[in-house]
C-alpha cells in the first residue's frame, strides 16, 4: 500500500526537492500551498512534470490552528492517517533586533515555529493510534548557533528542536519517531539570486567551500522517513558542510 507523506511549504527550493525524493521513493505526497495561492501552486506541479497519482495540491495556512485542525481532519477522514509528516514551511523577516518591530517577530515565529503545533496536533494522535509514523522538521543551522539579524528566524528554529525532543518522548512507545533535519546554506534558487560577492563570502565561511543541494537535505529526509531510521529519534541531524560542528 502506498504510504503517504504531508509536505509544508513544498514548492520552495527545498521543499520541491523533498517532495520530488519523497514521490521517487514511492510515497503520495500531500504538497500544502498557502491559502489563494493555488494558480502558483498548479504552476510548480506542472512545471514538476508530477500526476495526481504522486501528488496531491493542498491548501492550507499554517499559521491558522483552526484551519489546520478542520482540513487535517478531513485529511484523514479521506486517507486514514498521514504516515510522514515534513514541517518545512518557513519564512524570514531580517534584520537587527534593535531595528525588528513586532510584525517581524510575529510573522517568523507564526510561520517557522506556531506551525508545529498547528500542523502536527491534528495528526500526532492518528499515528500514535497507527502504530507508527515520521514526522520530520526542517530547521536551521542558524537555529543551532545564532545568526546577527536572525533573532526571530534563530528563535524559532531553536524551538523546533526544543519541541522536536520533547514530542519524540511522546511518540516513543507508539513507534512514532520526531527528528529534525538542520541544513546549512543551501543553494536554492533565492540563495543562488544572491550577489556573487556576497554568495562568494558566505561559502567562504564553510568548510567545505561550497552550498548544500537542496537534494541533499531532500535524502536526508528521506532517510528519516524510511524504515532504516526506525531506530532513530529525537535527534537533529546537521547538514551542513561543517559549518557547525556540535
Amino acid at each position: 500500500m502506498q504510504k503517504l507523506a504531508l509536505v509544508t511549504g513544498a514548492k520552495g527550493g527545498i521543499g520541491s526537492a523533498i517532495s520530488e525524493k519523497l514521490v521517487r521513493d514511492g510515497f503520495k505526497v500531500i504538497a500544502t500551498y498557502f491559502t489563494g495561492n493555488h494558480e502558483c501552486a498548479r504552476k510548480w506541479f506542472d512545471e514538476k512534470g508530477f500526476t495526481s497519482d504522486q501528488v496531491t495540491l493542498f491548501e492550507l495556512d499554517v499559521t491558522n490552528s483552526i484551519e489546520c485542525a478542520e482540513r487535517l481532519a478531513l485529511l484523514l477522514e479521506t486517507h486514514g492517517t498521514v504516515d510522514v509528516l515534513v514541517n518545512n514551511a518557513g519564512i524570514t523577516r531580517d534584520t537587527s533586533f534593535k531595528k525588528m518591530n513586532a510584525t517581524q517577530w510575529n510573522d517568523v515565529i507564526n510561520t517557522n515555529l506556531n506551525s508545529l503545533f498547528n500542523v502536527t496536533q491534528p495528526l500526532f494522535a492518528a499515528m500514535c493510534e497507527k502504530g507508527g509514523g515520521r514526522i520530520i522538521n526542517i530547521s536551521s543551522v542558524n537555529g543551532l548557533k545564532g545568526q546577527f539579524g536572525q533573532a526571530n528566524y534563530a528563535a524559532a528554529k531553536a524551538g523546533m528542536i526544543g519541541f522536536s525532543k520533547s514530542l519524540a518522548f511522546e511518540g516513543a512507545r507508539s513507534g512514532v519517531t520526531v527528528n529534525v533535519v538542520a541544513p546549512g546554506y543551501t543553494g536554492t534558487p533565492m540563495v543562488q539570486a544572491m550577489r556573487q560577492d556576497v554568495l562568494d563570502a558566505i561559502v567562504d565561511t564553510v568548510p567545505m567551500k561550497r552550498l548544500a543541494t537542496p537534494e541533499e537535505i531532500a535524502k536526508a529526509v528521506a532517510y528519516l522517513a524510511s524504515d532504516d531510521a526506525a531506530y532513530i529519534t529525537g535527534e537533529t541531524l546537521s547538514v551542513n558542510g561543517g559549518l557547525y560542528m556540535q
